[in-house]
């Protein structure tokens, strides 16, 4: 693959997820299978630091997809209901932005870590792999009519949900601080980092509400208010706000922020994540219809690929490494139902 190929194909790639509207962001040709460069860069001659070097990325439908072998332990945990398929069907997202779940180069091939998570499912399982692209608002139906065995699309783990899906947790829910790369912003990690500074967001969205109780808190302790929060309704226009420096920073899904920091070193960075479900802790599983106890399997089955390092590859591959989780849990607890 020569370097301008990549750089076309990660350009199709940052074009498809400018172009999502930042509501949509909300959770709601093969890849290299090499760990990415550090982040750091290296040190030149005259001292300063180069940047690091992007993401390799490609959206061609034949994707080079990192496997896994047979777990015995996940297999022995099957349902009897499961225990005779030749292949699982797995529902993803094609429609969402990038790296989570969208379309490669053909329009057609869904392709992303949710569709690479779901082949270390498969592999662990010792099934073949059938992906089926739903709609956010029509997976929920396909699980519990069984058109579809499980559900990988960034979907979290919420108590209310927990009454009719089983989960198995492979990606933690994050969200992250959006920089230009040469910001003077070293790091956001807690409230008082926003304090004075111009704060973008999407409208509407949970990071907003966190957005907007961090400042009344930071104001209770005496701290300058935010500038905004300044709304922007397209990804594309928070990312032009940035390199102008008509704002400081953009908190949205890590997922595609990182992976815009990673694809594009050169322009942006990002400063820290704080949890999606904060001040509660949220996670984002595998999903599968209540009753059908195939739960378990999955979760041996990821905890497998952790253990034989090919989980944390997936991640590294689409720049989400920050998001691993060290061990898959079954039904942990999920966010609260809300009044």
């Amino acid at each position: 693959m020569t370097a301008t190929t990549t750089r076309a194909r990660a350009s199709r790639a940052l074009a498809l997820l400018a172009a999502v509207p930042l509501l949509a962001l909300t959770a709601c040709a093969g890849v290299s299978t090499e760990a990415p460069a550090a982040a750091e860069g290296t040190a030149t001659e005259d001292g300063a630091a180069s940047v690091a070097e992007a993401l390799d990325v490609s959206t061609s439908p034949e994707q080079d997809r990192i496997r896994t072998t047979e777990s015995a332990e996940a297999i022995a945990l099957l349902p009897d209901s499961w225990k005779d398929k030749d292949e699982i069907v797995v529902a993803v997202s094609a429609g969402s932005a990038p790296p989570l779940g969208f379309l490669a180069d053909d329009d057609e091939t869904p392709i992303g870590n949710e569709t690479d998570i779901a082949q270390l499912v498969a592999d662990a399982l010792g099934k073949e792999l059938r992906l089926e692209v739903k709609a956010w608002a029509d997976w929920p139906l396909a699980l519990q009519s069984g058109d579809v065995d499980a559900v990988i699309s960034n979907v979290t783990v919420t108590e209310e949900r927990k009454e009719t899906i089983d989960f198995s947790t492979y990606r933690n829910d994050e969200l992250g601080w959006l920089v230009g790369a040469d910001s003077d912003i070293t790091e956001i990690t807690k409230r008082e980092d926003i304090a004075g500074k111009v704060v973008a967001v999407g409208s509407g969205t949970n990071q907003e509400k966190i957005v907007l109780e961090w400042d009344r808190l930071n104001q209770e302790d005496g701290l300058d208010p935010i500038q905004g929060p300044e709304y922007y309704e397209q990804f594309a226009d928070a990312l032009l706000a940035l390199q102008s420096g008509r704002i400081e920073t953009y908190v949205g899904p890590n997922a595609t922020l990182a992976f815009q920091a990673a694809t594009s070193p050169q322009d942006f960075r990002v400063a820290g994540t704080l949890n999606g479900g904060w001040p509660d802790t949220a996670q984002i599983a595998v999903a599968t219809k209540k009753g059908a106890e195939a739960a378990p399997a999955i979760t041996a089955a990821i905890n497998h690929a952790v253990e034989d390092g090919t989980y944390l590859q997936v991640l590294e591959r689409w720049g989400l490494e920050s998001e691993a989780v060290e061990e898959s849990q079954t039904n942990p607890p999920g966010l609260p139902k809300t009044e």
